[in-house]
């Protein structure tokens, strides 16, 4: 019964947000001071939502299982339409375009898992004369979020016996206090 009403209030929160993965932890400290590991950040994916400089987005990478929390550092719009887009850790010294298949440059819409909510910036954003391209020069965050309750899923990432332990300690529950 628990789990079944978990995983009927995570699909509710899918449909909701546009997202398929509602709400993320950041596993790593590539977005501190704005975010630390096991902040809980809650994700939207809105298609109509345009994608800004500035903002956080969590991007999945074709051959990587865990999808990866930056800042959008660049905005490259085609006269088409199509955007194409470059994101940086606030933590890291380059870009991310090391972290992206091998080949690939830019990020587009479909990498895209969702966006951060619950926080805002205050950005800069000077684009360059006929360029296309929209760049980053300034970003304060406001932080509004849920900070280290994601703890247990590193430690249980980190540490696989901590993870069967957690597990054998929840089954016991239920295996005893059955109705």
């Amino acid at each position: 019964m628990i789990v079944s009403s978990a995983l009927m209030i995570w699909k509710g929160l899918m449909v909701i947000t546009g997202s398929e993965s509602p709400i993320v932890v950041v596993l790593s400290g590539s977005m501190e001071p704005a975010f630390h590991r096991g902040d809980l950040l809650f994700l939207t994916n809105r298609v109509e939502d345009p994608i800004r400089v500035g903002e956080i987005v969590v991007f999945r990478i074709e051959g990587r299982e865990i999808p990866i929390v930056h800042r959008v550092l660049k905005i490259h719009e085609k006269q088409n339409g199509h955007i194409k887009f470059l994101t940086k850790g606030d933590n890291n010294a380059v870009d991310d375009r090391g972290l992206y298949k091998q080949g690939q440059h830019w990020l587009e819409k479909k990498d895209v898992v969702g966006r951060a909510r619950g926080t805002d910036t205050v950005d800069s954003v000077i684009p360059p004369a006929n360029s296309g391209t929209v760049e980053l020069r300034n970003c304060v965050p406001i932080k509004k979020f849920v900070p280290y309750i994601g703890i247990v899923t590193i430690l249980m990432n980190d540490y696989p016996k901590f993870k069967y332990a957690v597990l054998f300690l929840l089954g016991l529950f239920v295996l005893v206090h059955r109705e």
